[in-house]
């Protein structure tokens, strides 16, 4: 019988631009990238994205609307 494994373990992250994204937790931060205090498997962290990136444009483009 094959071992069940647990699923690797994620965090949300953000960049300069607002603009979110998901990484494996263990791995280092991509320059420009930070943490943003949620993490969970892979599924719960794309939900919690869809939840808080209402506004898929880029903070630039949005500050040069206003």
């Amino acid at each position: 019988m094959p071992e069940a494994t647990e699923e690797p373990g994620y965090l949300v992250v953000r960049n300069s631009e607002e603009q979110y994204s998901i990484l494996a937790a263990g791995k280092p931060l991509p320059k420009g990238w930070q943490p943003v205090g949620f993490e969970g498997s892979r599924a719960i962290c794309l939900e919690h994205i869809d939840a808080v990136w209402t506004d898929l444009r880029p903070l630039s483009l949005r500050r040069s609307l206003t």
